[in-house]
């Protein structure tokens, strides 16, 4: 597949992948996630310095595992007019609103882990595999979310803007 992105790593790509993707975890509350399930949609901005920005379009699917609402299993699709990426994840909230979990990245078969937190309507998060670390920030606000994130790795820095909606 041709790619505006030559240049740009698969920890990279993956790991943009994630960011975009773990950030839908709602603010806190004894079940972060409980505002989750279901199918979610949205267009956004991805860059990689020193080159044009691209539009994203991305489709989720977020279902819950057990019934207390603090795990979700997601799916990400996304794609642009030169990539595409699918990510599939599996996070679990504490009684403290601490966030962990794994995630791997299906198109170019890397993953990681994944730690944050959530603090009323923001969610902090820190991704990494071997190779790549990102540091993300997004806020909910009922059935939308703003996301913002940089990534660092193979020399590459990334950042990105996305914007979600539920149910569309």
């Amino acid at each position: 597949m041709s790619s505006i992105f030559p240049k740009i790593s698969k920890s990279i790509l993956a790991g943009t992948a994630l960011a975009l993707a773990v950030t839908l975890a709602g603010p806190a509350s004894s079940a972060p996630f409980s505002n989750l399930p279901g199918k979610w949609s949205g267009t956004g901005k991805i860059r990689v310095k020193g080159q044009d920005a691209e539009r994203l379009r991305c489709n989720a699917n977020y279902q819950p595992r057990g019934s207390s609402g603090s795990t979700i299993v997601l799916r990400l699709a996304c794609d642009s007019d030169s990539y595409k990426f699918e990510l599939v994840g599996d996070f679990d909230a504490d009684s403290g609103n601490a966030i962990t979990g794994r995630w791997t990245e299906n198109t170019r078969n890397v993953g990681g882990t994944a730690i944050g937190k959530v603090a009323g309507d923001r969610f902090d998060l820190h991704i990494e595999s071997s190779a790549f670390a990102a540091n993300l920030r997004m806020v909910t606000k009922s059935d939308r979310q703003s996301v913002t994130f940089d990534a660092q790795g193979g020399g590459q820095v990334v950042d990105a803007s996305i914007t979600l909606s539920k149910g569309r």
